[in-house]
This record gives C-alpha cells, structure tokens and sequence, in this order.
C-alpha cells in the first residue's frame, strides 16, 4: 500500500501564492505517474496537473496553465504543486493521487491523499 499525505494549504489572497506538497510512505517504489485534482463545494473532483514518474512529461489544466507548476523529487517521495497568481475560483480542496488506472488526467487513481484546503479571498 501507498500513503499520501498533502500539506501547504491555507489562506491567501488573490493574486498570491501558494506550494502544496504531497508526501508519500509505505511501498513508494511502485509509484509511478502522480497527479492533483481539487473539488470546490458542490462540484466534481476535477484535474489540475499530473507528471510521469520521470518528469518528462508534465499535463495542466487549461484553468491553471502558466500559473501553476507541477514537479517530483522521487529520492524524497514528494510531489509539489506551485500555485502563482491564484484566484478566488481556484477555491478548493486539493488531492494528490498516484498510479492512475487508465489516463493521467482522469481522476481514476489507485491512491489517494485526504486533501489539503485552499481559498482565496477576493
């Protein structure tokens, strides 16, 4: 089994920053391809950026294209997600995920963190 754990959410104002980090433990060494997603209130779990195990490859979400970056150091287990200029509408819970079942950018994952809170205030 794999364990994750997100952490660096918290409450910022528009136009600010923040960097998530995603930690995993147990059998890291199946890890492959990783992903965010985020779910606001009342709304599905949608994609926000994924990267393959090696990180030549990197996916975004039109939304969040040119202000957020997604990178892995795997000798430390630990994906991040720098978010720049954030707005209100990316109010959300963020989830990081691992080892997706079918295409990187749906959210079909084997495993799952519980989520870190993000708002921005206008």
């Amino acid at each position: 089994q794999v364990q994750l754990a997100e952490s660096g959410g918290g409450l910022v104002q528009a136009g600010g920053s923040l960097r998530l980090s995603c930690a995993a433990s147990g059998r890291t060494f199946s890890i492959n391809d990783m992903g965010w997603f985020r779910q606001a209130p009342g709304k599905g779990r949608e994609f926000v950026a994924a990267i393959t195990w090696s990180a030549r490859s990197t996916y975004y979400a039109d939304s969040v294209k040119g202000r957020f970056t997604i990178s892995r150091d795997n000798a430390k287990n630990t994906v991040y997600l720098q978010m720049n200029s954030l707005k209100p509408e990316d109010t959300a819970i963020y989830y990081c995920a691992a080892n997706p079942q079918v295409v990187i950018t749906t959210a079909r994952y084997d495993y799952w963190g519980q989520g870190t809170q993000v708002t921005v205030s206008s």
